[in-house]
């Protein structure tokens, strides 16, 4: 019996000889996205920012299940860096067919504290990163490529204050979403965007300071786990996900029910 959380190849290895990168793979939904990926057969490149010994653990992980992996370090601010770490997923895998653009930060606090340079950092890392990365990508793909990004359900519902300036920068990736499905969709790409609530990370933990609040916006009464997100990640990259294309997914244990 598998204890939760942990990962094998999965029943008909779906993406087994496909490739993908996650951005932000490291750690919290990321790294859950990676593993889930790995464990339906696809081989697997992540990025992280800094802890090179975290990304090298779910690399082995990955590797443990029998698929290729590798970690890069790319900085999400840092645009030569993204476009250098894409190149390198593509000749190493002989291809990209799945891009999942993760990376991000959680930035809060009133909004007259946040300076020009938040704004710019925040839209560079959630919305500028994801575009370069598509860009890089797309040449590398084929007819069935996979593009996902991942959202929050803030885009949909802001139910307290401080997170105007996360929101706005999120909210950029509907509409990234919604362009690049016309773009991409006569090369039969599909483009999708899924939104996280309030997800048990170590970026927000389910018992965190504020976290029963945060149940008690959802229907459901209780956190998500990064394997919840990264499900509905994996059905989107997969075969039941080719005729899915300009779409959001919010998976939130219904707080914008």
């Amino acid at each position: 019996m598998l204890k939760r959380n942990q990962f094998r190849l999965l029943g008909d290895h779906m993406l087994t000889g496909r490739s993908a990168l996650v951005t932000g793979g490291s750690r919290g939904i990321g790294a859950a996205i990676a593993k889930r990926l790995a464990g339906e057969g696809a081989n697997v490149a992540i990025t992280y920012a800094r802890s090179a010994d975290r990304a090298e653990a779910v690399v082995e992980e990955m590797t443990a299940l029998g698929v290729r992996a590798l970690a890069l370090r790319a900085e999400a601010t840092d645009v030569d860096a993204l476009r250098a770490a894409t190149a390198r997923v593509a000749s190493a895998f002989g291809g990209l067919d799945i891009l999942v653009n993760n990376a991000g930060i959680a930035p809060y606090g009133p909004f007259e504290d946040v300076t020009v340079d938040d704004v710019d950092r925040t839209l560079a890392i959630h919305a500028r990163a994801a575009f370069v990365l598509v860009q890089a990508a797309v040449p590398h793909m084929t007819a069935g490529g996979r593009i996902v990004g991942i959202g929050s359900s803030l885009v949909e519902r802001v139910p307290y204050p401080g997170w105007a300036l996360y929101a706005m920068s999120k909210s950029a990736l509907v509409g990234l979403t919604k362009g690049l499905a016309r773009d991409l969709g006569p090369r039969g790409i599909t483009v999708n965007l899924v939104h996280p609530g309030s997800t048990d990370t170590e970026m927000n933990p389910a018992d965190g300071p504020g976290a029963d609040e945060e149940r008690g916006f959802t229907a459901l009464g209780r956190y998500c786990d990064p394997e919840d997100v990264a499900a509905t990640v994996a059905h989107l990259v997969g075969d039941g996900g080719r005729n899915t294309t300009g779409a959001a997914f919010v998976v939130d244990a219904g707080a914008v029910a």
